[in-house]
C-alpha cells in the first residue's frame, strides 16, 4: 500500500521536521521502494534503474523528481512531478524540490550506527546538505510506518508462532526417537524433516531452520547443509532455531530458539548457562512489560543492557557475541527497533504495535545456549506470543 501522506505529515509536524525525502537508486533503499509502492521492481511493471526522489512535506502537496525514461514510476502517489534527464536538470530539479526547507528526514543513520536505517549513500546526503538542508535520521518514522503491525499482521504472527512451536516439538521428538532406536541421525537429517513440516504447516522462510549440536551450537549463525553437518550424539546440546511466516501478502515472521540435551541429566555447566540465559531473557521481558504498563518510553539499547547485565554478573561476559533481540516484520529482521547496545547503539524507542525477539545467548567452543521468545508491544502491556522455555528439554 502506498504511503499515507496525511499520517506522515502529522508525524513530521510532531517531530518538528519540514519533510521526509524518500530516495532510491537501483533498489538501494528498500524502505523507500516499499513506501512508494515500487517493491518488487520489474514484477510490478516498474523499472527502477534511475534516481528518484519523493518529498512529503510537513504541510502542502507532496512532489517528486523522476527520470524521463521512468517518468511514470510514481504516478500512483499524490503530488506534482518534475522530470529530469541530464545531470544538470537533476541538480536544478533537486534544488527546486527542496526550496524553502531546512530539515528533512532520510534513510540515514549518523555514523552508520543503525545499518537497517542507513540506506542513503553519503554522496546523496552531501548533495542535500550542500543545498542548505539538514538531513536527520528517519529511523522513528520508518518504525511508525513500516514496523507497526495491523490486526491482520498480528494474527498472521500468532498463526506462524503456533506452527513453529509444533515443528519444534516434532523435531525434538524425532531426535529423541532416533536416539532411543539407535538410528544414526545428523543435524541435516532433522533440518530436512523440519523443512517438510514447514510445508505441511503452510510456512515459508528465507532459509531452512537451524539444527546445531555440540560445538556447532556455539556458532550463533551455524546452518547445516548436505555437505556441512555432523551426527547428533548422546549427552550433548542440540539447539533449534526456526523462523517462518504464513504464505500470504503482509504476513509477518515468528522466530524462536529452544535448546535440548540428548541425555538424562545435563552437566552443571549446561544448566548453569541455561539458567543465566533464562534470567537474562526474563529480565529483559520484565523491563519491557514494566515500561508498557507505566507508559515510559523505552529504547532498544536499554533492554539490551538489562539482559547483558544479568549475563555479565554470572561471569559470561566473554561469551556474549550478539545483541539481545531484533525487530520482526515481513522480513525476519524487520525495520523496527533492535534490542541492541552491543553491535550498535539503538536509541529508537519500542512502539506500541511492533513485534520483536528477545534472545540472549552464551557461546563456547563446545556448546552454546540461547533462548528466544517473541514479544508484541501493546498500548498498555507487552505480550509473549508463545511458551517460554523453562529448562533444557531432555532428549535422553
Amino acid at each position: 500500500m502506498p504511503i499515507d501522506v496525511a499520517r506522515v505529515q502529522a508525524a513530521l509536524r510532531a517531530r518538528g521536521l519540514d519533510g521526509w525525502l524518500l530516495y532510491d537508486f537501483h533498489g538501494s533503499n528498500p524502505i523507500a521502494t516499499h513506501l512508494a509502492g515500487l517493491a518488487g521492481g520489474g514484477a510490478t511493471g516498474h523499472m527502477t534503474t534511475r534516481r528518484w526522489y519523493y518529498l512529503v512535506p510537513a504541510t502542502g502537496e507532496p512532489r517528486s523528481l523522476v527520470h524521463v525514461i521512468e517518468r511514470h514510476n510514481l504516478d500512483s502517489l499524490p503530488g506534482a512531478t518534475t522530470i529530469y534527464a541530464g545531470r544538470q536538470e537533476l541538480a536544478d530539479g533537486l534544488r527546486q524540490l527542496l526550496a524553502g526547507l531546512t530539515r528533512v528526514a532520510m534513510e540515514y543513520s549518523p555514523g552508520g550506527a543503525i545499518p537497517y536505517v542507513s540506506r542513503v549513500d553519503a554522496g546523496t546526503v552531501e548533495a542535500i546538505r550542500q543545498l542548505g538542508v539538514d538531513v536527520v535520521s528517519s529511523g522513528d518514522l520508518v518504525q511508525q510506518f513500516e514496523a507497526v503491525w495491523d490486526a491482520a499482521a498480528l494474527a498472521s504472527h500468532r498463526e506462524a508462532s503456533e506452527r513453529l512451536y509444533r515443528v519444534k516439538d516434532r523435531a525434538f521428538a524425532a531426535v529423541r526417537d532416533r536416539l532411543q532406536a539407535g538410528t544414526p541421525t545428523t543435524e541435516y537429517d532433522i533440518q530436512q524433516l523440519m523443512v517438510g513440516w514447514f510445508g505441511e504447516e503452510g510456512l515459508v522462510s528465507d532459509s531452512a531452520p537451524n539444527v546445531s549440536a555440540g560445538g556447532n551450537a556455539g556458532n550463533p549463525h551455524y546452518l547445516p547443509g548436505v555437505n556441512a553437518t555432523r551426527p547428533i550424539g548422546r549427552n550433548e546440546i542440540v539447539l533449534l532455531d526456526l523462523w517462518g511466516k504464513r504464505d500470504r501478502p503482509g504476513a509477518v515472521y515468528a522466530d524462536i530458539t529452544w535448546v535440548g540435551f540428548t541425555g538424562p541429566r545435563p552437566p552443571a555447566e549446561y544448566t548453569r548457562a541455561f539458567d543465566a540465559v533464562r534470567g537474562a531473557r526474563d529480565a529483559a521481558l520484565a523491563l519491557v512489560q514494566e515500561a508498557a504498563r507505566t507508559g515510559r518510553a523505552l529504547a532498544g539499547f536499554e533492554v539490551d543492557r538489562a539482559a547483558r547485565a544479568v549475563l555479565e554478573r554470572a561471569g559470561y561476559g566473554p561469551q556474549l557475541l550478539h545483541r539481545t533481540g531484533h525487530s520482526l516484520g515481513t522480513e525476519v529482521h524487520g525495520n523496527g527497533v533492535n534490542l541492541d547496545d552491543y553491535e550498535t547503539h539503538d536509541d529508537r524507542r519500542l512502539l506500541p504495535g511492533t513485534g520483536f525477539t528477545i534472545e540472549p545467548g552464551v557461546y563456547f567452543d563446545t556448546f552454546g545456549i540461547r533462548s528466544e521468545i517473541n514479544v508484541v508491544m501493546g498500548e498498555h502491556d507487552a505480550t509473549v506470543t508463545g511458551p517460554m522455555q523453562p529448562s533444557l528439554v531432555l532428549l535422553g
